[in-house]
């Protein structure tokens, strides 16, 4: 611009004159100088006829792509779904890793809360109450997921924002771009803080079992991470900020926390709850991770959970209740004894899980049906988003064309006439 004044009459830029001040005074101070009508001078300056010459080009493009056979010059969007979704998935993760203090935060909420849980029941022992601060360290594992989801939605909203504002009405790239971009960069963070909770908790709480037991129930931690990266996107896709999403939120958190099983197992639920402990996800979830750590470990009572008693005289605690014991669940810890017999009500930690209606045969069915909350989550979310963010719905309409549609069908229809040219004499039916 300063080469084009220039040489066209307009005095120096020095170096330290603002180039823009620059040139507001040459457009502006150009009374009685007609050497200096710029819109003249432009009009028959080469680097108009360039210009001309490149919007003709354009158009040519234009018409020669229109006269092809191939739709995709008509599409609404300049690159193909596929291309969109590429730049938009490694621009929102360029984004995240140009944000470091949300993923630390993901990240340290899940070490101190795995570590938090971890060492306050650290090494659960195979007592009945052991077991069941196994099953308590999983249900506060459920805990972490509201803090969690409350850290994704307010950055949803922030991208959200950018979007519709910017690249939606520039027709940069679609709204299904958008929402896949924004699920999909989630998933390798809370994959990561997933493994983290896992290491933290699994092995203060349940120590090392066998590769399975542990493969399994690391599948459930990232599982469980994912599950709230999507729930997140279902709760804010069609809310107008993250303060009304966390009251939608909170509501079905604590109602899928508090039937779940845990606290009150499903014979003790009111019959009008029990339809919310079938539906809740964290029923399934927590069946799945609690069953391999408990599975076919021998239970041992402590001192508070025998109960005692004492067989007739001349009587050994195993012949006194050798017709009991041979049906019953539990076992006696002094066989030979004659006074004071030490009775432990369960054998296994199975028949202990089997009165919270937990089996260890149902854990990969339990762990497939989590997966089917996930795709619904992320099902939903993309409807929601469609429904309340996309497409126009016109309200005031609807009563126009319900009442226009009504009238059309209630329009009484002319009498037919006979081969005479009279009058039937039958009334014809609005329907």
């Amino acid at each position: 611009m300063l080469d084009y004044f220039e040489a066209n009459g307009g005095r120096h830029c020095d170096d330290e004159e603002n180039p823009a001040e620059y040139m507001l005074e040459i457009v502006n101070h150009t009374k009685g100088r007609e050497d200096m009508d710029w819109p003249t001078l432009w009009n028959q300056s080469e680097q108009a006829q360039t210009v001309v010459r490149e919007i003709e080009d354009i158009h040519r493009e234009k018409e020669g792509v229109q006269g092809e056979s191939d739709d995709t010059g008509h599409s609404e969007f300049a690159m193909p779904f596929s291309s969109q979704l590429y730049w938009v998935t490694l621009r929102t993760f360029q984004q995240y890793w140009r944000t470091p203090s949300y993923i630390l935060a993901k990240w340290v909420l899940g070490i101190a809360a795995g570590l938090f849980i971890g060492f306050s029941f650290f090494q659960a022992d195979s007592s009945t109450q052991g077991l069941q601060n196994i099953i308590f360290s999983v249900f506060m594992v459920c805990t972490i997921f509201s803090t969690l989801v409350q850290q994704i939605m307010p950055l949803f909203v922030t991208q959200r924002e950018l979007y519709e504002v910017r690249e939606k009405p520039s027709k940069a790239y679609s709204w299904k771009a958008f929402m896949f971009a924004n699920i999909v960069v989630e998933i390798p963070y809370n994959i990561i803080m997933g493994i983290l909770v896992f290491a933290c908790y699994y092995y203060a709480v349940t120590g090392i079992q066998d590769s399975q037991s542990q493969v399994l129930v690391l599948l459930l931690c990232i599982q469980f991470f994912i599950y709230a990266g999507t729930f997140a996107h279902l709760c804010i896709a069609a809310m107008p900020d993250a303060q009304t999403a966390s009251t939608i939120v909170t509501l079905i958190f604590s109602l899928s926390l508090t039937f779940n099983g845990v606290m009150q197992s499903p014979t003790a639920l009111p019959g009008f709850w029990i339809f919310m402990y079938r539906v809740s996800p964290f029923t399934y979830w927590v069946a799945a991770m609690v069953s391999p750590q408990v599975h076919g470990r021998p239970i041992v009572c402590s001192q508070t959970e025998l109960s005692i008693f004492n067989p007739p005289t001349g009587e050994t605690c195993q012949r006194y209740l050798a017709s009991f014991l041979a049906s019953a669940p539990g076992y006696l810890q002094n066989p030979t004894a004659t006074s004071n017999c030490a009775y432990c009500q369960l054998s296994v930690g199975d028949q202990f899980l089997a009165g919270a209606n937990i089996y260890y045969s149902e854990r990969w069915r339990n762990f497939g049906i989590f997966w089917a909350y996930i795709f619904f989550n992320v099902f939903a979310a993309t409807v929601l988003y469609y429904g309340f963010r996309v497409q126009q719905w016109n309200i005031a309409s609807i009563p126009k064309s319900i009442g226009g549609l009504f009238h059309k069908f209630s329009k009484p229809k002319p009498m037919a006439k006979d081969r005479a040219g009279h009058k039937e004499m039958t009334t014809a039916h609005p329907y």
